[in-house]
């Protein structure tokens, strides 16, 4: 069982600054909130957060999938300033498997500055080395295929373009983006 309390830091660069991913608290709601005002955001998110109420099932799901093993959801913040510019969030559907999925958004006010290929690649170092013993081998990451910005967010985080995937409605309407990272051997 993974902890609860992980953490992981991206370190300060000379025109950004540092970044903590940790699992979402009940006093991220009020930024959640926010950055779900963002209609780019709610374009490619599927649970939209309107109320409070909405916030705090989005924290106890997190929770939830965390203590089950499925989902590992990171809010990241400016390690300074405590502001959140992101999620991101390794999916583990079959606990022993070789593959999982990664996912990610970033708050309007944070795109354009890096904090989505920085925190992308903490997620995917962190998850190597924690299921390592569990078999994982590959990292998905999946974006619809209109998503321009995704996928310059996985060119950049070294996710290879694999495939295009159909459509899938009404869950996916549109054809997707398959981009894969292997783990080093």
């Amino acid at each position: 069982m993974i902890p609860s309390s992980v953490a992981l830091r991206c370190p300060a660069q000379p025109d950004r600054p540092a970044l903590l991913l940790r699992p979402w608290e009940e006093a991220d709601v009020p930024a959640l909130r926010s950055a779900y005002r963002d209609p780019v955001l709610r374009r490619w998110t599927r649970y939209p957060v309107d109320s409070e109420r909405d916030g705090l099932m989005f924290v106890e799901d997190h929770r939830r999938d965390w203590a089950e093993g499925r989902r590992f959801g990171f809010a990241v913040l400016e390690e300074d300033s405590g502001l959140l510019v992101a999620n991101t969030a390794l999916k583990r559907p079959d606990a022993d498997g070789p593959s999982a999925e990664v996912g990610y958004w970033t708050a309007a006010h944070a795109r354009g500055r890096g904090v989505a290929p920085r925190a992308l690649e903490a997620l995917t170092a962190w998850s190597f080395a924690a299921f390592a013993g569990a078999g994982l081998e590959r990292l998905d990451l999946l974006h619809q295929e209109d998503n321009e910005a995704s996928c310059r967010v996985a060119a950049k985080s070294g996710y290879a373009f694999e495939a295009t995937l159909p459509a899938a409605p009404p869950e996916f309407p549109l054809s997707g983006h398959l981009h894969v990272r292997r783990a080093r051997a």
